[in-house]
């Protein structure tokens, strides 16, 4: 089924996909995202105790958010000098801990075939704890 928007034709999403979405959204929170979550929104508390920090805690906020409720939003990587320093600091500071545990997790879910959805979701955001500059939120 598809409707128009500004000359364009748009799938639309049927009912199922977005109960099957919703689902594994609820599932995740239940399954670890939660924890996830409440720990990027941490990091972001504590860059906001700096001035120059606050950039970073609107950033962490953001994809706290994110991380709660991740089917059916993507993130594209952009480039730039700007984002690399910013990511090469990240990194020393807080990324390397996020991306450790996010792997360490993901690792744990791709053990049973099952756990495999969720396991890949906690290591690509294991990749976005690594590299959170030059990222962006897409819904998809």
């Amino acid at each position: 089924m598809h409707y128009r928007t500004q000359n364009k034709e748009v799938p639309h999403k049927g009912i199922s996909e977005v109960i099957m979405k919703t689902i594994g959204n609820i599932l995740w929170v239940i399954f670890g995202g939660a924890i996830l979550a409440l720990l990027w929104a941490i990091v972001g508390l504590l860059c906001f105790i700096t001035i120059i920090g606050i950039p970073v805690g609107i950033q962490c906020m953001k994809f706290a958010g994110l991380i709660l409720w991740p089917f059916g939003r993507t993130i594209e990587y952009s480039d730039g000098a700007v984002s690399f320093l910013f990511n090469i600091l990240w990194i020393i500071f807080f990324g390397w801990e996020l991306a450790t545990t996010a792997l360490v997790i993901g690792l744990f879910w791709c053990i049973t075939i099952v756990g495999i959805p969720f396991g890949l979701q906690f290591i690509k955001f294991a990749q976005l704890a690594i590299m959170p500059f030059g990222a962006k939120i897409v819904r998809g």
